[in-house]
């Protein structure tokens, strides 16, 4: 019967934690960048439109998911990959 110890789960899950966080990073930090200049901007011209702040956020976000897609493809693929080449080692 196959049997999975609480240290591989913990293993399995912290990686998965990791890959997540790695493959957001990049939308996070473009919308943060957008959303301080957007900021500053509204700062500046004392313009306080609610719809400036959301509509260039979305497209950059956008945009860098188009730019980042192959990288995150890439990076899930070779994850799924390590788990499914786990597999073998992880039954008794």
């Amino acid at each position: 019967m196959p049997y999975m110890g609480p240290d591989a789960v913990i293993q399995i899950g912290t990686e998965a934690i990791k890959m997540v966080l790695m493959i957001s990073l990049p939308m996070l930090v473009v919308a943060l960048v957008v959303g301080i200049a957007i900021s500053l901007f509204q700062a500046v011209t004392q313009i306080q439109e609610m719809t400036l702040t959301f509509v260039p956020k979305i497209i950059a976000v956008f945009g860098a998911m188009i730019l980042a897609a192959p990288w995150m493809t890439e990076k899930m693929v070779s994850f799924t990959r390590d788990l499914f080449s786990m597999i073998p080692t992880l039954t008794q």
